[in-house]
């Protein structure tokens, strides 16, 4: 575990990366950080020091604002599930609401039944009052008749006539008695309907209240829920808040490092990465393919060119190392005037800037050919605010993402970039075969800027080890 550790701290401390001082406390750094994106300056610190904590400094912003995104995905979801409880609650109040109406309903209708079973009980309590006055009639007629002596029956008329009304009466009993039975089963009917209906009513009653008892329970559960909603969103817009503060300190610190990086000294792979995100956000270009480009030209600044111009005229030259003469360093009729007006414009000796050693005359660490470089001049002055230099680090960075975005990058698609890249170095196989190894760096250098991870055999490409 010991060597693995060690291993780490080797491989940072190579790549150019900040490796955490153990003994600086988060709150420190973050006073730290914040008096240097007020005052835009680092008081009182040399360049080393100041690169060291700008570094610390954007690593500490890029941290936050990463934690604060994770929060917001966090306190997103917790909006939504909130919001689907309410609407659940909103949901089930409403269909709540509907039963409640149901059931009032089912009650008048009820009512209105128990109201004309009533009446109809009443009727036929009416109608067994008549048959019983019927009947009551018919007996004290049959009681008179079945009194009469033999020979008032006699006297009266025939026989016959008298049997004959006995037997009518008995008869007229009969309906009468058969019709009251049945009037009687009517009313009995009728009120065990209306106990029936009046239990209905009540147990619907019951139920409209327990409904009335659930919805107001789930509209306070929905108040809640809604308070605990605005809450969220309290929290989720100061997350944003906050996110977008960090973002913005760290966007002001990268500009920061960007200037004091911007040296013509080859920048640490760590410093590169940063140069190549502060210039992604001037040009449209992803950070990682730009590095690639970069990567491939001149090593990330490391080769800039091995021979300098020792005739102006002439574009004679001669090789730094061993002073072996180089009978052209420019193509003179079309390289060798822009090259001068270029030292000329940033202040350097035309006689002691390095340059490619293949007749091209190819500058700095992009590599630009002086005509080329004098298509971007303007563009450069614009967006940095001065004349730039190809031989600094952050100058030729930007020019090449222009470059590059011209070339169709800035669509930041793998189709896009291999195309850029095939064309950033001319055409046919050659280029083919550069586009494919810059492809093949940015997916490497974009791996590290993920997951902070690279194999050894992108170490071995990009790292040279």
């Amino acid at each position: 575990m010991k060597k693995y550790f060690l291993s780490l701290l080797v491989f940072f401390a190579v790549a150019g990366l900040v490796v955490p001082q153990l003994n600086i406390k988060a709150e420190d750094l973050g006073a730290q950080c914040a008096a240097v994106t007020t005052s835009s300056s680092c008081s009182n610190a040399t360049t080393a020091e100041c690169k060291t904590l700008l570094q610390k400094c954007a690593d500490y912003y890029d941290q936050q604002s990463a934690q604060l995104a994770q929060d917001l995905t966090k306190t997103s979801a917790q909006k939504n599930t909130l919001q689907n409880a309410i609407t659940k609650l909103k949901n089930k109040i409403s269909s709540l609401k509907d039963d409640i109406n149901q059931g009032k309903i089912m009650v008048k209708g009820l009512n209105i039944q128990i109201s004309d079973t009533q009446i109809s009980i009443n009727k036929t309590s009416a109608q067994i009052s008549n048959s019983q006055r019927q009947l009551i009639a018919i007996l004290q007629s049959v009681y008179k008749e079945d009194k009469k002596p033999e020979f008032v029956i006699l006297l009266e008329g025939n026989l016959s006539d008298f049997f004959s009304n006995l037997a009518y009466l008995d008869n007229l009993n009969e309906q009468v008695g058969n019709l009251l039975s049945n009037t009687k089963n009517l009313k009995n009917y009728l009120q065990g309907q209306e106990i029936k209906m009046n239990d209905n009513v009540t147990q619907l009653q019951k139920t409209i209240e327990l409904q009335k008892l659930q919805q107001q329970q789930s509209e306070a559960d929905q108040q809640q829920q809604k308070q605990y909603l605005q809450l969220t969103e309290a929290q989720y817009q100061k997350q944003q808040a906050d996110k977008a503060a960090a973002d913005s300190a760290s966007a002001k610190i990268k500009a920061m490092l960007f200037t004091v990086v911007g040296v013509t000294k080859a920048p640490t792979f760590g410093e590169a990465i940063n140069i190549a995100k502060a210039v992604s956000n001037l040009v449209p270009i992803r950070p990682a393919f730009l590095l690639a480009v970069l990567s491939q030209e001149s090593a990330l600044g490391k080769n800039v060119g091995q021979c300098l111009l020792t005739n102006p005229v002439t574009g004679e030259g001669k090789r730094i190392s061993s002073g072996a003469y180089m009978p052209r360093v420019f193509k003179v009729s079309r390289d060798l005037q822009p090259f001068l007006s270029i030292t000329a414009s940033v202040g350097k000796d035309p006689l002691n800037s390095p340059v490619s050693c293949d007749t091209f005359g190819s500058m700095g660490p992009a590599q630009f050919l002086p005509s080329t470089w004098m298509l971007f001049v303007s563009r450069l002055k614009s967006a940095l605010g001065y004349s730039a230099n190809p031989w600094v680090i952050k100058d030729s960075f930007t020019a090449s993402a222009m470059y590059l975005s011209d070339l169709g990058a800035g669509a930041q698609t793998t189709t896009a970039e291999a195309n850029a890249a095939y064309s950033y170095n001319g055409s046919g196989n050659m280029a083919r075969v550069y586009s494919r190894s810059v492809m093949n760096r940015a997916s490497c250098i974009q791996t590290f800027i993920d997951s902070g991870t690279m194999t050894s055999s992108c170490q071995s490409l990009i790292l040279g080890r």
